[in-house]
């Protein structure tokens, strides 16, 4: 028996649903029940209805899935550290000192962040659902953290609200400059449509045609007419894009996230069988970082709906 129908063999005897990110390799992509970006699969995981899940992403989201599903068995089939490097941008002790000295400040937590940090925010987000979260807001001040660049993007969205950014950044998004794309264009045709990730600096965001969240990139691409996109975020992303879009053309620059890359279907296949890499978080961390999660998903429609 090979290794995918051993997977499926066990899901099936173990009531267990995987879990993937776009980021994510094309071969565990394509193991996934559900792929998805940061928000869906948090959705996902807690209405599920499986036992286990086995979360295919990096360590602040298999977390995150055991703190919005405490009472399920989360397992992370990545045997090294893989962690988003935003996780290491901020301090429960730093957000705390803060709130202290501004009490009038709400603090928006981007998922991609350590659980410690989330214990001591009021809501978390992601890239597809903070602008509603952040306009939901009975406050006019968010300390946003950790990441400057997606703060900057939400303050261009929202400029009725005052977002203080943390001095935080993802190093693979904000590692491009309007340079890489000025050269992507002269090799590859002017005539590329340029989609980014807000995770991007603004002087990049300000020239792509859309800048969106991960699904937000898919959903836009899926329904252009056009046929040849430069898209500026990890290039996972492309193993969905040419499956819903095999006629059109896609370029990318050299983004990688080598967290993204740590987990094979041999891991999954291993985690399953012995259930090891299983997420263990105390009580304490379940229960204040949950009220934050929870908050997310609460916050998480536009107004009206």
């Amino acid at each position: 028996m090979d290794i995918i129908e051993k997977i499926k063999k066990l899901k099936k005897e173990k009531n267990a649903i995987i879990l993937a990110h776009y980021y994510q390799r094309a071969d565990v992509q394509d193991i996934a029940d559900h792929v998805g970006d940061s928000f869906y699969l948090a959705q996902v995981g807690k209405k599920s209805d499986a036992d286990i899940i086995v979360f295919c992403g990096v360590r602040f989201m298999a977390e995150s899935a055991k703190i919005l599903s405490p009472e399920k068995t989360v397992l992370f089939p990545c045997y090294t550290e893989a962690p988003c490097c935003m996780e290491y941008m901020a301090s429960p002790e730093e957000i705390l000192q803060y709130k202290a000295a501004h009490p009038d400040v709400k603090v928006v937590t981007y998922v991609n962040s350590s659980s410690a940090v989330k214990t001591v925010s009021d809501v978390c987000c992601t890239s597809s659902s903070v602008e509603n979260i952040i306009d939901n807001l009975d406050t006019e001040k968010i300390l946003f953290v950790p990441d400057k660049n997606l703060a900057s993007y939400v303050q261009e969205q929202i400029p009725h609200k005052k977002i203080i950014p943390w001095d935080g950044c993802c190093n693979i998004h904000d590692a491009v400059r309007p340079s890489d794309i000025e050269r992507a264009l002269e090799k590859n045709g002017r005539d590329l449509v340029i989609a980014a990730h807000p995770e991007c600096r603004k002087d990049v965001r300000d020239m792509a045609h859309y800048t969106g969240s991960t699904s937000g990139i898919l959903t836009y691409i899926n329904e252009s007419s056009s046929e040849r996109f430069l898209v500026v975020t990890e290039k996972g992303i492309s193993h969905q894009l040419k499956k819903d879009n095999p006629n059109k053309e896609f370029f990318f620059l050299p983004m990688l996230c080598r967290a993204m890359k740590k987990i094979f279907p041999e891991t999954i296949l291993e985690s399953l069988e012995t259930m090891k890499g299983e997420v263990v978080l105390d009580e304490e961390t379940i229960k204040e970082a949950g009220k934050a999660l929870n908050n997310m998903l609460l916050f998480s429609k536009k107004r009206g709906e």
